[in-house]
């Protein structure tokens, strides 16, 4: 009897341990949700310019509009930093974390 108590106490601190950790990472998510949505903007907004020039290479037009010969470098290097994991870390946490409890025959909802 007490066993099943400790049980339900600990899976009840597991619970609010990772209620705790996933509504502290909302706050870098959307973050870099917004900072991936300018940088994504951007270079749509640059890509129009591109798209509309006449009678002009590859490399003078990127020379000419450099929004978006910027805002595409900085996509690059934000995916090569990895903003692509920052973005979904909650997700990825809670489907890493069912995977675990599934071992256990537990689940864990939405939090």
């Amino acid at each position: 009897m007490i066993s099943v108590i400790l049980q339900c106490v600990d899976l009840k601190a597991f619970e609010r341990r990772l209620t705790e950790y996933v509504s502290s990472l909302s706050y870098t998510t959307t973050r870099w949700r917004i900072i991936l949505s300018l940088s994504a903007l951007f270079a749509t907004f640059g890509a129009w310019g591109v798209i509309i020039d006449d009678h002009v290479s590859i490399l003078q037009s990127l020379w000419y509009h450099k929004l978006f010969t910027l805002s595409c470098c900085n996509l690059l290097v934000l995916f090569m930093m990895g903003i692509h994991r920052r973005v979904f870390a909650p997700s990825i946490i809670l489907s890493r974390t069912r995977i675990v409890l599934q071992d256990y025959n537990m689940s864990c909802d939405e939090v």
